[in-house]
């Protein structure tokens, strides 16, 4: 009697991407219901949608036509990202054009509050920080909201970034030449430390954010004039060698109405000047917030290189925006998959790993489907065993 092979006997626990896309699988109960515009029936839906945004920047595919061609031709892609009957390049587009950014914004937010339970708290006595930073993202000719001069299009992210998870949190785009300071009463709450490089220098800020109750730690340029009201001694050895309490700016002009504080400190031969409403921390301790600010550029370098995030596959804001989602969600996912498998933070080694696993894990299951070890064809109308579409 012939042997009956089940393919799926030698793959026990669910696939790799099954196991990273898992969180965002269990939030989906928790995100507003996507809705078919019409009588008929929806088959791209919003779990589908997610699936093929996480799929396109974890395999680092530069255009939608390339995901929509994997969608189709890929074994695995099309068994277990792709609709059971596949996805035309149409409702694709629409899809990402006009529909699901709610849905989105609020998988990002269920996410990124599991990351914040899962993920140690580093420097937890310098309090909540958030870097703030802006990208650029090249744009076409078409895309005519991101005014940035002249003959160019980009437009711009703003992002907040917990520099004590080492994760993004807050994320708005503009065009590309949109001022960044207003976007901090946005990104930056009251209780929080933001991060800024002297870029985000505004003294009206200074004392309004004083006001609401929104720390800072910011650089400010070096000619910047200080009226000092109070000195401090700077710690002896340290390589901080200014520590005031001081008005910045020119009286009757620009000048703070509440007083801030000034920590200057020297890294290899550069002077640096950084304002501060902190008064609680060391000097030491303000130097080391401002010096935490480099794990945002950090960030967006990785995220742009290794998840391909800024090849665009949306020309509108609404398809744009709902591409830097995806991006931030995927993220998010390999935070949490690479600090439950491996204690790690985020890491193109084990990003790599896990590409490999996806590809190895497949070929293993064609393998078993075509025959196994004893090289007998699963063909057994009767075999056991879940669909080839199947959520786990």
């Amino acid at each position: 009697m012939p042997r009956r092979l089940n393919p799926w006997s030698r793959i026990r626990a669910p696939f790799s991407f099954m196991r990273l896309f898992k969180p965002a699988l269990d939030a989906l109960s928790s995100v507003t219901p996507l809705r078919s515009r019409s009588n008929k029936p929806m088959s791209f839906t919003f779990e589908h949608h997610l699936k093929a945004l996480v799929y396109l920047h974890l395999q680092e595919y530069e255009s939608g036509r390339e995901l929509l061609q994997v969608l189709e031709q890929d074994e695995f892609a099309r068994a277990h990202v792709a609709p059971p009957e596949g996805v035309s390049r149409s409702a694709f587009f629409e899809a990402m054009n006009t529909r699901a950014l709610e849905q989105l914004s609020q998988m990002y937010h269920l996410l990124q509050d599991k990351a914040k339970k899962l993920l140690p708290v580093l420097h937890g006595h310098l309090g909540d920080l958030v870097g703030v930073d802006g990208s650029l993202i090249d744009a076409v000719p078409t895309m005519e909201f991101a005014d940035y001069r002249n003959g160019v299009k980009k437009a711009k992210v703003h992002l907040g970034f917990s520099l004590n998870r080492g994760i993004p949190e807050r994320v708005y785009l503009s065009a590309g030449k949109a001022d960044e300071r207003p976007f901090i009463e946005k990104i930056v709450a009251p209780g929080q430390t933001g991060v800024m490089d002297r870029y985000y220098q505004c003294h009206k800020n200074f004392d309004q954010w004083q006001t609401q109750g929104r720390h800072f730690v910011c650089r400010i340029r070096k000619g910047t004039r200080k009226t000092i009201i109070e000195e401090r001694p700077a710690p002896e050895g340290s390589h901080v060698f200014l520590d005031v309490v001081a008005l910045l700016g020119t009286k009757g002009q620009n000048q703070t109405e509440k007083p801030v504080r000034v920590v200057g400190y020297r890294v290899d031969r550069t002077d640096y000047y950084v304002a501060t409403d902190r008064f609680d921390l060391s000097a030491e301790d303000v130097a080391l917030a401002y010096k935490l600010r480099w794990d945002i550029e950090i960030f967006f370098g990785w995220w742009k290189q290794h998840l391909n995030v800024y090849h665009l596959i949306a020309r509108s804001s609404y398809g744009l925006m709902a591409q830097i989602l995806g991006g931030l969600i995927t993220y998010l996912l390999l935070a949490i998959y690479c600090h439950e498998e491996h204690n790690e933070n985020v890491n193109i080694t084990r990003v790599r790993e896990l590409r490999i696993k996806i590809r190895n894990e497949l070929a293993e299951l064609l393998g078993d489907v075509n025959g196994g070890d004893d090289g007998n064809q699963a063909d057994d109308p009767d075999s056991t065993g879940p669909p080839l579409h199947a959520s786990p």
